[in-house]
């Protein structure tokens, strides 16, 4: 294979695992920054392992994700590309929305 073939598979593979990423947390190459865990509202809970630039989620429903820090005005905020999932951190409390209505699945999250 040609060093372009090389590159252009490479970029291939980061693309795919980017959007497999929205769904399936990757192995990350570096210890996380730091770990808490959550306990909301309605039973529920979120192990957050933080990242410099994102974070990953373990919800209690069985479901991991990771995703990218992004601009947020006060906190802590992570989403997906299309702002379906966003988890937002502050101090020790987080909440997690889901939806194109923003809807709170996971509310009145504080670290235990």
């Amino acid at each position: 294979m040609t060093k372009m073939n090389n590159a252009l598979s490479l970029a291939g593979l980061g693309i795919g695992l980017g959007l497999a990423g929205l769904l399936v947390v990757p192995a990350f190459a570096e210890e996380p920054i730091a770990t808490a865990t959550f306990v909301c509202a309605a039973d529920k809970s979120i192990v957050a392992k933080f990242y410099p630039d994102e974070v990953a989620l373990t919800l209690n429903d069985g479901r991991d994700l990771a995703l990218p820090q992004v601009i947020s005005g006060s906190g802590a905020r992570y989403a997906n590309a299309d702002e379906s999932i966003v988890f937002w951190n502050k101090g020790d409390t987080a909440f997690l929305t889901e939806g194109a209505d923003d809807n709170i699945t996971y509310k009145d999250c504080v670290a235990d």
